[in-house]
Order: C-alpha cells, then sequence, then structure tokens
C-alpha cells in the first residue's frame, strides 16, 4: 500500500532514524502534491489528431524550500526523491547541474546553434519531469544570466523542480553583478514556485558536532579515521561530489562536498596560488570544512603558510565550522622563522574555533546568513 510522505516520516520517527520535528513534517503535504503529479499525470490524448500534433505540456510548478543550516531541508528533499516513483526523475546539486548546462551550451555554439540554451533545455525536458536540486544559490554573474530563462522553459515544458536554499528568493545573487536583470526571475519564483520557510529552531548538523572532537592531531591514521567518522555522520555516508567555485574568471575546485560539508587537503587548499577572493567565495559556499594534512610551517613553506592564515580568517569571520588534522596543537604549528609571531593571532582562531559553542553564540553574519 502506498505510503504518503507524512505516514513515511512518522514511521521513519517510530523507526528512530528521523527525530520528530513539527516544521519539518509541516513541509510535506506541499511535497506530496508534487509527488501526486508526478506519479499521476494526466492520460495523453488518444485519436488521429494526438498523432498528427504534438500535445504541449501543463506548465509545472514546485516548491522552493529554504531555512537556515541544519534544518532538515536535505533530509526532507531526499524522503521525497526516493519516495516519487518515477524513472523521469533526477536528484542533483545545483552548481553540478549548472555546470552540465554551461558545458552543454558551450557545446551547441560550436555547432553554430544561435540559442544555445535551447537545446540543453530541450535534452533535460525529453526525459524529466522531477529536478530536485540541492542548495540553490546563485554568485557567478553566468549562473545568474542563464536560470531565469531556463527555469522558465523546464516548467513550461512540464518539469516540476523543488529545490533548496539557505536564502529566500529575494536574497538570491544578493550585490550580484547587474543585478536588475535577474530581478524578474525572483518574480518568477514567487509566481511560479510555492516557496516554504522550514521555520525550525533545531539546527540538527551543529548539534552533531556539539561536544566532539574537531581538531586532531598528529595527523596520522587514527586522525583520518576519526575524520572520517565525522565526514560520513555529517552526509549520510555520502562521498560527495566536487564543487566548482568560479571566482574572477577562475575555477576554484573542492573535491569532496555535500549539502554545505566539504573535504580537502592542505595542499589543495594552500598549496596552489589562492589568494583572499578565492578563500572568501569557499567560506561563502560552505557550513563546514574538513581540512586534512596541516603540516609543520615554517619559513620553508612561507607561501603556503600565509594562504593558510588567509584561509582561516576567511572561514573565522564566516562562522564556518572546522574540522582538521594537524601535525602539532595550533600554537605549535609555527613556532619559528619570518611568520611565526604574526601566526599566533592564527594559532588563538584555531584554538577558539573547536569550542563547542564557537558559532552557536556569534548570531547571524552580516550578510544574514544563519551560523553553523
Amino acid at each position: 500500500m502506498r505510503e504518503t510522505l507524512s505516514e513515511i516520516y512518522d514511521r521513519r520517527v517510530r523507526e528512530g532514524t528521523i527525530t520528530p520535528d513539527a516544521a519539518q513534517r509541516a513541509v510535506l503535504p506541499a511535497l506530496e502534491r508534487i509527488r501526486e503529479k508526478i506519479e499521476n499525470p494526466p492520460p495523453a490524448p488518444r485519436g488521429l489528431l494526438s498523432a498528427l500534433t504534438r500535445r504541449k505540456p501543463e506548465p509545472a510548478g514546485g516548491v522552493y524550500l529554504w531555512g537556515g543550516v541544519g534544518r532538515g531541508k536535505s533530509m526532507l528533499m531526499d524522503l521525497f526523491a526516493e519516495a516519487t516513483q518515477t524513472d523521469a526523475k533526477r536528484r542533483v546539486h545545483f552548481h553540478a547541474f549548472m555546470q552540465e548546462v554551461h558545458a552543454g551550451m558551450n557545446a551547441a555554439r560550436k555547432r553554430g546553434v544561435d540559442d544555445a540554451l535551447a537545446p540543453v533545455a530541450e535534452a533535460v525536458m525529453e526525459g524529466t519531469r522531477l529536478l530536485a536540486f540541492d542548495e540553490m544559490q546563485i554568485n557567478d554573474i553566468t549562473d545568474a544570466m542563464v536560470v531565469g530563462r531556463l527555469f522558465r522553459m523546464l516548467m513550461d515544458g512540464g518539469v516540476s523542480i523543488v529545490t533548496t536554499s539557505n536564502r529566500p528568493p529575494g536574497d538570491l545573487y544578493k550585490d550580484g553583478l547587474n543585478r536588475a536583470l535577474f530581478l524578474p526571475f525572483i518574480d518568477f519564483l514567487n509566481e511560479r514556485m510555492q516557496v516554504i520557510e522550514l521555520e525550525s529552531e533545531t539546527d540538527y548538523r551543529r548539534h552533531r558536532l556539539e561536544g566532539a572532537q574537531v581538531y586532531f592531531h598528529p595527523a596520522d591514521a587514527h586522525a583520518h579515521e576519526a575524520i572520517e567518522a565525522l565526514w560520513q555522520e555529517l552526509t549520510g555516508n555520502d562521498e560527495g561530489a566536487p564543487l566548482v567555485l568560479k571566482v574572477t574568471g577562475r575555477e576554484v575546485v573542492l573535491a569532496h562536498h555535500h549539502n554545505g560539508v566539504a573535504r580537502a587537503g592542505f595542499w589543495d587548499l594552500c598549496g596552489k596560488p589562492l589568494g583572499a577572493a578565492d578563500y572568501l567565495a569557499i567560506a561563502d559556499a560552505v557550513r563546514v570544512l574538513v581540512l586534512e594534512d596541516i603540516p609543520r610551517l615554517s619559513a620553508a613553506n612561507y607561501n603556503e603558510a600565509k594562504r593558510f592564515v588567509t584561509l582561516i580568517d576567511a572561514l573565522y569571520e564566516a562562522r564556518v565550522r572546522l574540522i582538521a588534522s594537524a601535525a602539532d596543537e595550533p600554537e605549535r604549528l609555527y613556532i619559528e622563522g619570518a611568520g611565526a609571531f604574526e601566526f599566533e593571532r592564527t594559532a588563538s582562531r584555531l584554538r577558539e574555533m573547536q569550542a563547542a559553542d564557537w558559532a552557536a553564540d556569534r548570531g547571524t553574519r552580516q550578510s544574514g546568513r544563519p551560523a553553523v
């Protein structure tokens, strides 16, 4: 017998796999309506006329679910996507999907197609009736200029879209270049999608880290095993997919990312010629950063040490949770050579960021993003 999403949620509460949350449960009827529409589409027209003419799909809508980090948006999305019985569905991270869109448009331009977005949208509509996006945010002008037309084409073509975001539609691409051109898309979202705020007061992700060790030294097999356990806990045993951030025309890649949690090695982020803008983009894109294998620092790796200081400053100011493995305690990472004295502030911040309530006692950032 088919269970509704509310019934599935209640069953998982009884089984102990979900902590009951009234705000989460209140979202489910809206998702159930989308599910019902996907699983029971209107019958196709019959007869000679239908064979000679192509029936235009009924325009679709969707749900835009937003709220603070750690409130359970991705869990609800997973429950919805798993329960919706159709092969014509796709659950994908928003940034990964937009990278595919830009790649498809570049290929279309090489073929001389005038409207490079049209064949990309057609390809999506060909086999998809449901797109489930996680973590919708617009940071790049190339995405901002494309996403409005793309969503309209997909919805007009019968594709339902369900997406999560940490921001309400009105805050998307906030302070972005040429944002006035983006504003019609915000109106479109409010008109065509049901916008729902998940108002849960509980930050489940932060609770997972409360009381947990988040800084490990030395960076040995034991540290790796402990960090792996935290990663699995925070991501639900997901390996994570690459997150590509576009910063001033360049790409900054985090090899492993899932639902606001990213994982990288010291040399991935500090061994490359990255700067403050890159680290600020990372701090804005993630809520938890797992940084492994921080070495001892000295004049021998002075440039890498300077980048590490800049990275920690960006994470600290953005209130990003840091989970790290390092060669030694913060105060003993950089004890001699040029830059050792200046590193004392970084060591102090690394120590402060280990506190269980470090992010919780500072409220929200100036940008309005909830603390983790």
